[in-house]
């Protein structure tokens, strides 16, 4: 009895932190969407995750907006403000340094969080699963339908995002703005349009995982600066640009996150993040897969 109580112990911990990883893998990605276009860390990327939530929490609960719908408008919501800080806090700043811009998400990170506070409040917000269905027995563990649509949907983006950077304009404008801006401008790519892009593609997928994950573990306006943190982390063990390193060591620091709470405590589920993170810097600073763009490999 005890090794079948471990083993539904342990499948419950897989899936926990695989539901949790995906979202750390999304805000990774929107780390390196903008790292790759402008060579900048983007510290407001977690913000995209908690409006996203917030902002389908309010369409499709009090609102009474049907979901499928709320999810869509969330998001391009989310992308139109990660639009507006490109032209109000990155576009005008003059002769800009990489850490100016730096320095510019961190407070366009604070506004943001305040933003939220102002209008969502300091409480926390529900959204009903995208399925009212039964939890699924595995192994003896109980997995919760709305963890596969985290974990199909977080598929599907990575595959969505492959296709894009591979096979259209848009995404070959990027990867060639980020390999070489100069050249990419004398064959008359905009680097401001790829950039202003890549600021709307990387807030929209934080809001697609704010969306997804917010039925699960609820929202509220103070959960960006530690979501970016993890993010930021997971960005760092998988390589700095990389993004299938990104989505692999998203669902890696998940996995970690969710065995140390089950078999150590739970006081240490925010510190997993930093630990790996500084271990990373330590020992390999170029991340567990090198720095490579996507499509590079």
């Amino acid at each position: 009895m005890d090794s079948i109580s471990l083993g539904s112990q342990v499948v419950q911990y897989i899936f926990t932190g695989l539901t949790v990883g995906a979202i750390y893998a999304l805000v990774a990605l929107g780390f390196n969407i903008i790292y790759n276009v402008t060579e900048v860390i983007n510290f407001a990327q977690g913000e995209f995750v908690v409006w996203g939530g917030l902002i389908l929490a309010v369409l499709a609960e009090s609102l009474g907006i049907p979901l499928f719908f709320s999810f869509f408008i969330s998001v391009g919501l989310v992308s139109l403000v990660g639009t507006v800080i490109y032209w109000t806090g990155i576009r005008p700043l003059r002769q800009p340094t990489i850490l100016t811009m730096i320095m510019a998400t961190i407070a366009i990170s604070i506004i943001l969080k305040g933003l939220a506070m102002f209008i969502w409040g300091k409480d926390p917000y529900a959204v009903q699963p995208f399925v009212e269905a039964p939890p699924v027995t595995l192994w003896g563990a109980y997995i919760q339908a709305q963890t596969f649509w985290v974990l199909g949907i977080s598929v599907a983006l990575v595959v969505a995002l492959t296709l894009f950077y591979q096979h259209t304009l848009t995404g070959k404008a990027m990867r060639a703005c980020a390999d070489n801006p100069g050249a990419a401008g004398l064959v008359g790519i905009s680097s401001g349009r790829m950039i202003l892009f890549s600021f709307a593609l990387s807030a929209a997928l934080g809001a697609v995982g704010g969306a997804i994950i917010t039925p699960i573990t609820l929202m509220e306006y103070d959960r960006g600066a530690m979501l970016a943190l993890k993010g930021f982390g997971a960005a760092i063990l998988g390589g700095l640009g990389n993004f299938y390193g990104a989505v692999a060591a998203g669902f890696l620091l998940g996995l970690l996150e969710s065995f140390a709470t089950g078999f150590i405590s739970s006081s240490y589920k925010d510190a997993i993040a930093l630990i790996v993170l500084l271990g990373v810097l330590f020992a390999r600073p170029q991340g567990l897969m090198g720095s490579s763009l996507q499509g590079d490999e």
